[in-house]
């Protein structure tokens, strides 16, 4: 049982390995290319100074078109689009997504090119005529057949290979003749057969007669799929379906004028007359007030009660109250004595009206001195907002005792922010003439200049900026990073920060409009403006289309 289990294990590794791998292989007339990427269209792509089309077909008698304006990349869906195609002129139906749709039986002929004259009238930037050619729709496959799954590809490719019968029949007998021999003779029989085996086997992926999978029939194919991808010479195929749905945007580059900038690490601050902080005097143990604590983000309004503090009297305070409480205390019963018997007199005519007042006049002191103690020892301190605002940070806890001028509010107006920032080098603080900041991942912010202090802090001179119109989500503390104007105006090439992006090996690049569909990586060498702008060193020249919205999704394409 043994031997005989051992032999079916033998067999079925035999025929693993002499089957041929179904898809790599393929009969005549079928198309080896990978199965992860369909071939691409025919299509024919033009462009003008002032417009781009791009035609591909959809059936062999439908082109789908794609119309933009040269300037910026946007899609163009309101013109009037009309095609001469042979001795006829048709006229493309714009579709709601944007596009425009031609059919024409005369698109259905095989094996010819069309010559398409696109004339374009009502756009944008006026009228224009462009021309192009659409490769020819290939003739259709007279070998396709039935075979395309893994079974009946392996029993085609037995049919083109009699060699393999004849050498299967051998290796069976082998493989009976070593189950009924000695166990010396088995493993060498066994030896044999396995040998004979891997020589029967093909090597992995050699296709049937009349192909040739080439590479360069492979990157070919490769390269010409309708979907984005990163052609062989590095550049970037993306279709104009795709850079409508990642909405990229180019610009030509022209000279403009810029600033020499300086950066600087700052951090968002209150403006100190729209804001504050709410502490206590005296200390104490933290009472909420009617409506409760206020909370991180609440509105409050100046003036408005945010807790109440009970103040805490130690034991020997509290002694010398009690005991000046109890002499207030005798002082009044002996005035109140003095009192009545002074009005007796003066009612009996022994006493006079002037000692009456004078009694009454002491009373009433001694009874206001007695109020104002009592007053001392039990009245809180009221903690009201200083400034309208919200809650920027709260330490207030009901029941929590706190010391004199801790802080226990702090009300900022987020429509009042300012920033914070250290200016390296004494005369660049005298030549700040613009400036803005940036969080990372938020747009600019501009700046309008403040002052700036005449100390040096660690070498560096201490600058404020108020924030013109802040944006939401702005945090006291949060660190920006402000760049600022230190030099007389400069020329030169000027791009959005967004349209330089890290190539794969670390370099930055921008990335160029070369035709409708084919972007192109190029190296740069820039210098910040601003938050928003760079300006290019090295590496590029007036005239070029540069993508500025959508590089760094050009850049992942792959």
């Amino acid at each position: 049982m043994p031997s005989l289990r051992f032999l079916c294990a033998l067999v079925c590794s035999t025929f693993v390995a002499v089957m041929p791998p179904a898809p790599l292989s393929a009969h005549e007339g079928h198309d080896d290319a990978p199965t992860t990427a369909a071939p691409a269209r025919p299509r024919v792509a033009v462009h003008s100074d002032l417009y781009e089309v791009v035609a591909a077909r959809e059936a062999p008698d439908r082109l789908r078109l794609w119309l933009d304006r040269f300037e910026g990349n946007l899609p163009v869906a309101s013109a009037r689009l009309e095609v001469a195609l042979g001795e006829q002129t048709l006229v493309a139906e714009a579709e709601a997504d944007g596009t425009y749709v031609l059919v024409s039986p005369l698109l259905a002929r095989t094996g010819q090119a069309f010559d398409l004259v696109f004339s374009i009238t009502g756009g944008p930037d006026g009228d224009d005529l462009l021309s192009g050619t659409l490769p020819a729709l290939p003739a259709p496959n007279p070998h396709a057949g039935p075979f395309d799954d893994p079974w009946h590809a392996t029993l085609e490719w037995l049919s083109h290979s009699p060699w393999l019968v004849a050498g299967g029949g051998v290796l069976l007998g082998l493989l009976a003749g070593s189950a009924m021999a000695r166990p010396r003779r088995r493993r060498a029989r066994v030896a044999t057969a396995t040998a004979l085996a891997l020589l029967l086997a093909p090597a992995g992926g050699n296709a049937g007669p009349g192909h040739d999978h080439g590479e360069a029939e492979v990157a070919a194919g490769t390269a010409t799929i309708d979907a984005p991808s990163r052609l062989p010479d590095g550049r970037v195929f993306l279709p104009k379906i795709s850079q409508r749905l990642l909405e990229v945007r180019t610009v030509t580059l022209r000279e403009d004028a810029a600033s020499r900038t300086v950066t600087m690490v700052g951090r968002i601050v209150a403006d100190p007359n729209r804001g504050g902080v709410a502490q206590s005097i005296a200390g104490g143990r933290i009472t909420p007030p009617e409506g409760g604590l206020p909370r991180l983000g609440q509105t409050v309004r100046r003036g408005q009660v945010l807790a109440v503090v009970e103040p805490a009297i130690p034991v020997a305070d509290q002694t010398t109250i009690a005991e000046r409480s109890g002499d207030i205390e005798q002082q009044i019963a002996t005035a109140e004595a003095r009192l009545t018997r002074a009005r007796t007199l003066a009612a009996s005519g022994a006493g006079t009206r002037v000692s009456v007042i004078d009694t009454e006049i002491e009373l009433e002191g001694l009874r206001r001195r007695r109020a104002l103690l009592s007053q001392n020892r039990i009245a809180p301190e009221v903690i009201r907002a200083p400034a309208d605002g919200i809650i920027a940070s709260s330490r207030a806890v009901a029941g929590q005792v706190v010391a004199a001028q801790d802080v226990l509010f702090q009300i900022v107006d987020p429509r009042g922010l300012w920033v914070e920032a250290l200016v390296f080098g004494g005369d660049a603080a005298m030549d700040l003439r613009g400036a803005s900041a940036s969080v990372r991942g938020s747009q600019p912010m501009q700046l309008g200049l403040q002052g700036f202090g005449r100390a040096v802090q660690q070498g560096a001179t201490l600058a404020q900026f108020r924030v013109v119109d802040p944006p939401a989500g702005l945090s006291l503390g949060q660190p920006v990073t402000v760049v600022a104007q230190v030099a007389d105006p400069i020329r030169g090439l000027i791009l959005p920060r967004a349209a330089v992006v890290r190539a794969a090996n670390g370099e930055q690049v921008v990335w160029r409009h070369v035709e409708p569909e084919t972007f192109a990586a190029a190296p740069v060498r820039v210098e910040t403006l601003d938050a928003g702008r760079v300006l290019v060193a090295a590496g590029l020249a007036a005239g070029e289309r540069i993508v500025v919205q959508g590089a760094g999704l050009v850049n992942q394409v792959r």
